[in-house]
């Protein structure tokens, strides 16, 4: 089995906020990984990426939320998808005031 893209998507959130989200089922789990996805899913906003969720090659499963990276525990790309969501909303509630 070769590896499948399944999400490749830029959602505009405003005129200056946007989120891209890029998910891959792989034929076997990234070094690092447990499971088989590769993805990226970031949210930048006036041109800062300000969250990110990935699991590079390595380093497993993270996210980053400024300039803090923690671990992340993958379990569905559902999951993934609704997690960075809610933290989308919450980067924005936040920060609404910036």
């Amino acid at each position: 089995m070769k590896a499948v893209q399944l999400v490749a998507t830029r959602i505009a959130y405003s005129e200056s906020a946007f989120a891209e989200l890029v998910l891959w089922r792989l034929p076997k789990p990234a070094r690092g990984s447990s499971h088989g996805f590769k993805y990226r899913l970031v949210y930048v906003v006036r041109g800062e990426c300000v969250l990110r969720y990935d699991n590079e090659a390595g380093k497993g499963d993270h996210r980053h939320v400024g300039g803090t990276e923690s671990t992340y525990a993958f379990t569905t790309p559902e999951r993934l998808i609704a997690d960075f969501q809610r933290d989308i909303e919450r980067w924005n509630d936040e920060n609404r005031d910036a």
